[in-house]
């Protein structure tokens, strides 16, 4: 059961990483595909997957044609459905239990339902549906991504959850920002990916923090071995001369050293040499009656 759970983890860590890797790989195909340079100041993230090329003047003027849409688009929708999938599979060893944890995992999913959205409505063929999509992205999942600070299970440590409020916080703001039209010298794509990309590397983050953590988990050392009447029997016939089970010995007095230094006193008077015998539990000078 435990092996199965932290199976489940694993790859929902893993789709988070595989989801937000292949977006910035793609991302960086289609932006070098443009004859005209693709510009992150100037240029939305949403004009990589448009299906024509045009002039637009909304919100910012901009000449948009991207050859590589199609690809741009279906990696939209696969890192929108590998982040469901993340959030789903990351159960109790991420998240606390209860409603307020269950809301913020609802709205981290809206997230990737937002990109779903983006990837199959381009801009320029669903406006509508395009809109409702960036919306989820930094709307819902920004919020999500802040309030998952409180929601993390207690086993991940506080600079984790610091950090995932300060990356909430900044994308919140970063998209007042956006839709406000102060870019802060960052520019429309500028303050757009800043609104934007803190989910993802959060993802990317914890994606891989879970995994090496939980690699940790599967190689624990072994538990010690736990002593057994058969196997404490043997110990005894292999060391006999260790008292046995529920005979108290005493340590030995200094009445036991005098008792020696007669032994050895008596054997040099006979020009023989003698040994001592050992001090034991029947020794007369450690023999005591139990108490």
């Amino acid at each position: 059961m435990a092996e199965g759970k932290q199976l489940t983890e694993r790859i929902g860590y893993s789709a988070w990483i595989a989801g937000v890797v292949q977006f910035f790989v793609i991302h960086g195909i289609a932006e070098s595909a443009w004859a005209r340079p693709y510009s992150r100041a100037r240029n939305n993230i949403s004009d990589l997957g448009n299906a024509h090329c045009a002039l637009l003047s909304e919100p910012e003027p901009r000449y948009v044609c991207s050859p590589a849409h199609g690809l741009m688009n279906a990696s939209f929708v696969t890192l929108g459905a590998l982040l469901v999938v993340g959030v789903a599979m990351t159960r109790g060893a991420l998240w606390r239990r209860g409603p307020g944890a269950a809301a913020v995992k609802l709205l981290l999913a809206g997230a990737g339902a937002g990109f779903v959205l983006a990837g199959l409505a381009p801009a320029d063929v669903d406006e509508n549906q395009h809109v409702i999509g960036a919306l989820l992205i930094m709307g819902t999942g920004n919020i999500g991504l802040l309030l998952a600070g409180f929601g993390l299970a207690s086993t991940i440590s506080g600079p984790w959850r610091w950090a995932t409020v300060l990356l909430g916080s900044t994308a919140i703001t970063a998209f007042g920002l956006f839709l406000s039209g102060h870019y802060l010298d960052l520019g429309m794509g500028g303050m757009e990916r800043v609104a934007a990309f803190p989910l993802l590397a959060w993802a990317l983050a914890i994606g891989v923090h879970g995994l090496i953590r939980g690699a940790g988990r599967t190689h624990d050392p072994m538990p010690a071995r736990v002593s057994t009447p058969a196997r404490a029997a043997d110990s005894d016939r292999r060391c006999p001369s260790r008292p046995a089970r529920g005979v108290r010995v005493r340590p030995a007095s200094a009445g036991s050293h005098v008792w020696q230094a007669l032994v050895f006193a008596k054997a040099s008077r006979q020009g023989g040499v003698a040994h001592a015998a050992p001090v034991t539990a029947d020794s007369p000078a450690t023999r005591h009656p139990a108490p």
